[in-house]
């Protein structure tokens, strides 16, 4: 295990930018952090796979034309810091990076972050799959399960603080269209906390370890560097202690698809491919040639029962993106898919704890 403890060090940028107007704030930002770009020799490319943030990455031309650089700015949604502690992400993303797990922080601005890019691409239902990528997936994953952050941090798991949050947060819709959807779908907020708190006494019994977990690796925040056989992840917004199992279970609920129209969940991993998934997972975190197959099974029953904690986790955020989110995606719809699936898995799942 690697601990880390050393202060957070990080430039503080004065510039917060406008959505309105990015390009004018993303010049003033560079201006800071690299003040020896010329605005002339910069081009911009906005990715659009994210549904809380904007990302764009800004990349320079040197003269020579033979080289350049790129840095990546992340624009912080709309009321997105009612969700995320933002001091703790920056703190998180720093101490990854001196384990090699994270990218480098450049500047920290008003609304947002500059920070290295990872060359590659983003994994697809199609590449998830693949044997070679998804056993660096689980190694890569075994490793940053091993940091330590230090005596300071509470080794508490996050999902059950988290989704009582989500839920103090869900509120009586501005909209009567969207209030009658949510009555229409998922019945009253008393309906909504009930099921929540039978779902934590049945799941706080888990003997899964607490470990550092990423919490939120949907497939565009795992990049493949195929050149490098390397896979890196991104974005850190939801990066905490939790169970092991969480992080194992939320990463294969993200199989089904990139997006709502897409969503098939046909594409979940099977049995054989999730025990496979969590051998190699387990040889590079217990640093052993060869898995114990009693441990294999161990974690892949409590992956099935901490999957519950992540539809229902996403659900209710879904919910409160419903409300504060300005971003053109149906939230709505989202938080119907993930509950939906929640209610149709949780008894066939928790009747061995009941």
């Amino acid at each position: 295990m690697s601990r880390i403890s050393d202060p957070v060090n990080y430039k503080f940028v004065p510039v917060e930018i406008n959505e309105v107007d990015i390009y004018t704030g993303i010049l003033k930002l560079l201006s800071f952090i690299r003040p020896e770009w010329t605005a002339e020799n910069i081009k911009f490319k906005v990715f659009t796979d994210g549904i809380t943030n904007k990302l764009i990455a800004c990349q320079y031309f040197y003269e020579h034309g033979l080289d350049s650089d790129i840095v990546l700015v992340r624009i912080y949604g709309n009321k997105t810091d009612l969700l995320i502690d933002r001091n703790a992400e920056v703190r998180n993303i720093t101490i990854l990076n001196k384990t090699g797990l994270a990218p480098k922080i450049y500047g920290v601005f008003k609304n947002g972050l500059a920070y290295e890019y990872s060359p590659g691409v983003t994994l697809t239902p199609d590449t998830v799959i693949d044997a070679n990528i998804s056993s660096l997936v689980a190694r890569q994953m075994a490793k940053m399960h091993k940091v330590q952050l230090g005596k300071e941090i509470k080794k508490e798991p996050m999902i059950w603080d988290k989704i009582e949050q989500f839920l103090d947060l869900i509120p009586v819709f501005s909209d009567a269209k969207k209030q009658n959807r949510f009555a229409n779908s998922f019945g009253s907020m008393t309906r909504l906390r009930v099921e929540f708190e039978r779902l934590k006494s049945l799941l706080i019994k888990t003997e899964s370890p607490i470990v550092f977990a990423h919490n939120d690796l949907l497939l565009g925040n795992v990049i493949h560097d195929e050149s490098k056989g390397k896979i890196s992840f991104i974005d850190y917004e939801y990066a905490s202690y939790n169970y092991q199992a969480f992080d194992i279970a939320n990463h294969f609920n993200e199989f089904v698809g990139l997006s709502i129209d897409d969503i098939d969940y046909k594409r979940h991993p099977s049995k054989d491919f999730q025990m496979n998934w969590i051998k190699n997972y387990l040889e590079e975190y217990l640093e052993t040639d060869l898995a114990p197959y009693a441990d294999i099974e161990r974690v892949y029953k409590e992956v099935q029962q901490l999957s519950l904690a992540s539809h229902f986790m996403w659900g209710v955020w879904s919910l409160v993106q419903y409300e504060l989110s300005d971003i053109d995606f149906d939230f709505g719809r989202y938080a119907e898919i993930r509950l939906n699936r929640y209610y149709e898995q949780k008894d066939e799942i928790l009747k061995e704890l009941l």
